[in-house]
Order: structure tokens, then C-alpha cells, then sequence
């Protein structure tokens, strides 16, 4: 089958976190495979439509309502889940509906975990990657509160 790139689709860090908007066609779920990405993190109410035509890769669901943060717990579950495969050498793709505000916030947290950085350097950066990411102040305030947190 052949795969195309999903909407919004872009690597945060190459070969383990990449972002991406809701993908919906079988080829989309191929090609997250064909690039190594084996864990879809769900952020939206409801799972993806067909994600179950590549059962090769796992779905992970984080339900998180449209332009609300995420909760610590939800921050620490998906950074676990990216630790985790990152370290069996397997990618994560993350999606919300566009893939800006939900999946930005959680980009955003990952880079202040991995890169040692603040949370305003965070957001800042996966804006610069990423147009449009991390949509609402209650969303910025999650990045740097989790930074806070990190200290």
C-alpha cells in the first residue's frame, strides 16, 4: 500500500516524537510505520477514524477536550509512553484534530524534558517548527508550569 504524509506532519525530534494532525486514510497510518513510528498518542474525545487498518501500530488515547491544557498526570503519561518506545528504538507520532493546540502543549513539555530548556524557550521553539502550535494561555501556562515542576 502506498503511504502518504498525514496533515501537519512534522518530526520534533527525528526518528522518535514527530506531530502530526488527526489522520484518517489507511495510508497515513502506513506511512507513520514506514518511518519507524509504532505509538499513535490520541488527544482527541474520540479515537481516530480507520486506525485500526494498521494494527501494527499502537494506539495510545489521552483524551483531552479541545482548547483545555493537559493535566500533569496526562503530561507524565505521554512522556512515559514516548520514553518507553523511544527506548525499544520505536517512534511516536502525537495528534489532536490540527495538530497545534493539544499536540503542541505536549511537544512543548517533551522538549523542556529532553533539552533541559524553560518552557517559554519550549513553546517558542515548537512554534518555530510547528505554526500555529499551542493555541491558548491556559495552555501555555501547562508548558511552563510543568517546566516549574521539572526544576
Amino acid at each position: 500500500m502506498a503511504s502518504s504524509p498525514p496533515h501537519n506532519f512534522s518530526w520534533v525530534d527525528q526518528g522518535k516524537l514527530a506531530g502530526l494532525a488527526l489522520p484518517r486514510m489507511a495510508s497515513e497510518y502506513q506511512y507513520l510505520l514506514d518511518h519507524g513510528i509504532k505509538h499513535l498518542v490520541c488527544l482527541c474525545e474520540r479515537k481516530p477514524p480507520n486506525y485500526d487498518t494498521c494494527p501494527d501500530l499502537k494506539l495510545h488515547h489521552i483524551k483531552i477536550t479541545d482548547f483545555t491544557p493537559p493535566s500533569p498526570s496526562q503530561i507524565e503519561r505521554f512522556l512515559g509512553i514516548v520514553e518507553e518506545a523511544n527506548a525499544q528504538g520505536e517512534g511516536v507520532a502525537v495528534h489532536c484534530m490540527h495538530g497545534h493546540g493539544r499536540t503542541g502543549t505536549m511537544l512543548a513539555c517533551y522538549l523542556v524534558k529532553t533539552r533541559q530548556i524553560s518552557g517559554v524557550d519550549a513553546i517558542e521553539k515548537i512554534r518555530q517548527m510547528r505554526k500555529g502550535s499551542i493555541e491558548t494561555q491556559d495552555q501555555e501556562k501547562a508548558v511552563v508550569q510543568f517546566y516549574q515542576r521539572t526544576k
